[in-house]
């Protein structure tokens, strides 16, 4: 019984996940939703949407 205490009790001691990883992937997402919407707006659009003006906010991007 005591190894099966000494086993988990680093783990109950605070054996925390490194915040830079939690923030990589916080930012990643959000530079994933950004660029999804834009690429999204720029793609065809929606139903119901062809006639609608851009948003301010997305910019214009020229195919080649």
């Amino acid at each position: 019984m005591n190894l099966l205490l000494e086993t988990a009790a680093p783990v109950a001691a605070g054996n925390h996940f490194p915040l830079a990883f939690t923030l990589v992937y916080v930012v990643g997402f959000i530079a994933a939703v950004t660029i999804g919407s834009i690429a999204w707006y720029n793609s065809k659009r929606p139903a119901g949407w062809e006639s609608k003006e851009r948003p301010d906010f997305v910019p214009k991007v020229d195919k080649e």
